[in-house]
């Protein structure tokens, strides 16, 4: 090639580069968003939020008001809030942004339907400042709606989420809750259902424990999914004529719950056709309710009761005695008279007097001791002695100090003697090599 070709191809191929390096960065350049360009529509803390007052394009109004860290409805009027329904409206006003700009400057709302808006949203913040969100009709496609606020001429879109959440009828607001009372100060539960009326109250270490008809150990799980119940217990707002149904019912329970603000009380009914309704001290009303809290509540007091034979649960006892060989606990080694016994036989008995069980409880007992066993437990603070007889092939057990009878399975008899006979002197431990 002659040289003046040679440059002229060296020309064009240094021009070519250059514009294949201006076309790429002005494509870089072009998706490149800057951050000032997202529109914000709403900040607002969390903890500013005073007063939620909508208005609908029907005339409708709803309002929430905040008092004492708790929401509260005012309009359409006066009643408790569900607190995660408002919170999920504070959630979609406090960092609202805008999809996209429709208008800077809009002289005509009407295409946008916000010269009557379908909500008009109002929030009065702590300091007395007060936000004005507009939003209107929804887009043509769907994906959103018309917005705007009151004070400035630029109409924007947000998204379908923002307006439904905001969209709400009293009924989706509303507390919905048949008992308000706060379960971690709950202090006392009266239910009476199943035979005679069963209380119960909380023990010094805030134990469930029965009161009455008389006092016995209660079995704190049971206990718990009772007051889970009542807590969990709502009214459901779409049934028609409760309260003519509520009094031809048949009355199935009625309880009463304490807390540090006082006692609340519910009835509960159930009619031919299974269907249970409620009516509460805590809000005015006749309601027709879940099924499955008529069958929670339909129970006596053997159902409350703890069959368990030992309290000591999951803590580690320091200090066994079944059938008078005693096995103490020194670090982690179990030792009985003298000796080093084998940590698992061990844990193995300690496993099956863990596990001892009523499987239902007797008027009375009676028959020859069998076996008698004691666990000192909770740093010895907790003592307990069981003793166990049998009168022909059935098994009594009874701890020291209460007059409840136990009857037990005879497996279990059998499984925790044999645990008993099988614990043994731990292995010698290999010589260490010179």
């Amino acid at each position: 090639m002659k040289p003046k070709g040679l440059l002229i191809a060296v020309v064009l191929l240094a021009v070519l580069g250059g514009l294949t390096w201006w076309s790429n960065k002005s494509q870089a350049d072009k998706s490149k968003t800057p951050a000032d360009t997202v529109t914000k529509l709403l900040s607002i803390p969390d903890d500013q939020f005073q007063e939620i007052r909508i208005k609908k394009v029907t005339d409708e109004v709803l309002s929430l008001k905040r008092e004492n860290g708790k929401w509260q409805m005012t309009a359409p009027k006066a009643m408790a809030a569900d607190q995660d329904a408002a919170g999920s409206m504070v959630s979609a006003l406090a960092n609202l942004n805008a999809d996209k700009v429709v208008e800077e400057k809009a002289t005509d709302l009407k295409p946008y339907g916000l010269d009557r808006p379908t909500l008009d949203v109002q929030i009065v913040r702590k300091d007395g400042k007060t936000d004005h969100l507009l939003i209107g009709d929804d887009t043509l496609n769907g994906s959103g709606a018309y917005a705007k606020l009151a004070n400035d001429a630029k109409v924007v879109t947000v998204g379908t989420t923002t307006k439904t959440s905001l969209d709400k009828r009293p009924d989706d607001l509303r507390d919905k809750r048949l008992l308000t009372f706060d379960s971690d100060k709950l202090s006392r539960v009266e239910l009476t259902a199943k035979g005679a009326a069963v209380e119960f109250g909380k023990n010094g270490q805030n134990e469930w424990q029965i009161v009455k008809p008389r006092p016995l150990r209660a079995d704190g799980s049971a206990v718990d999914g009772l007051v889970g119940k009542l807590k969990d217990a709502k009214m459901d707002l779409t049934a028609e004529d409760a309260d003519k149904q509520f009094i031809a019912a048949t009355k199935v329970a009625s309880v009463a719950v304490t807390d540090a603000g006082g006692t609340q009380t519910m009835e509960v009914r159930r009619d031919k056709d299974k269907n249970v309704f409620a009516k509460s001290s805590a809000v005015e009303g006749l309601y027709k309710v879940n099924a499955d809290l008529a069958d929670a509540l339909e129970k006596g007091v053997d159902d409350f009761r703890n069959k368990k034979l030992f309290d000591f649960g999951f803590s580690d006892p320091s200090v066994v005695d079944v059938k008078g060989t005693v096995y103490t606990k020194a670090g982690d080694k179990w030792t009985a008279n003298g000796k080093t016994m084998d940590n698992a036989s061990v844990q193995n008995l300690i496993d099956k007097l863990r596990d001892l069980a009523a499987t239902k409880f007797a008027e009375k007992g009676g028959g020859e001791p069998v076996l008698a066993a004691s666990v000192v437990s909770n740093s010895g603070k907790r003592n307990e002695k069981v003793s166990i007889s049998r009168q022909g092939t059935q098994y009594f057990a009874q701890r020291d100090g209460e007059p409840s009878i136990y009857e037990l399975d005879s497996k279990v008899v059998e499984d925790l003697q044999k645990a008993a006979t099988d614990v043994k002197v731990a292995a010698p431990e290999p010589a260490k090599k010179k």
